[in-house]
């Protein structure tokens, strides 16, 4: 089930002001927002159970069912039944939403520059900064192709490279825990 979004501007009141940044922080400024949207790009989880469980960060199911009301009310996303189960939905980004993966890459540059990060969720950010916006540019594509047109992910796309060594760091990690535990 296909839900419309405008091709203009997303379905959202003024706020408090006008001003673009006040406007974005209101859409996307809670603890929670952008972290779906995250898990949905760069984890490739579609489904509300998925996105429960894989939460590093323990969102409570109430408040991951809010967010995705409040991202589809928004814009940024659209439910589509699932036609492995009848009461299963996936959630897809939409434009708006593949947009942001400059901003997020942005966000996760600046993280890793100025914040105390784990090396194996770093890893991810350090290459989409070092791949700039033509890597972004790919990996939109890729999100569009998937999200937007239903196309399977990739096997060698730019989610494919980030999630490959965010398994490498974490092996590596591991092999160090356990050297230094024998």
């Amino acid at each position: 089930m296909l839900q419309p979004v405008p091709a203009e501007k997303l379905p959202v009141s003024r706020g408090r002001s006008g001003c673009p940044i006040n406007m974005t922080v209101e859409l996307l400024g809670d603890r929670w927002s952008l972290i779906v949207l995250r898990d949905i790009m760069f984890g490739g989880l579609t489904h509300f159970r998925e996105l429960l469980n894989a939460s590093m960060e323990g969102i409570a199911s109430n408040i991951l069912a809010n967010r995705l009301a409040k991202l589809v009310e928004a814009g940024l996303l659209t439910r589509h039944d699932d036609p492995s189960h009848r009461q299963k939905v996936a959630y897809r980004l939409t434009e708006a939403a593949v947009q942001l993966v400059p901003v997020l890459a942005q966000l996760g540059a600046w993280g890793a520059r100025w914040l105390d990060t784990s090396a194996e969720l770093t890893v991810r950010a350090e290459l989409l900064a070092a791949g700039g916006p033509p890597m972004w540019d790919r990996f939109m594509d890729e999100l569009r192709a998937t999200h937007l047109s239903g196309a399977p992910a990739p096997e060698d796309g730019v989610l494919a490279e980030l999630t490959a060594a965010h398994h490498r760091v974490l092996a590596e990690e591991r092999r160090r825990e356990d050297a230094a535990a024998d």
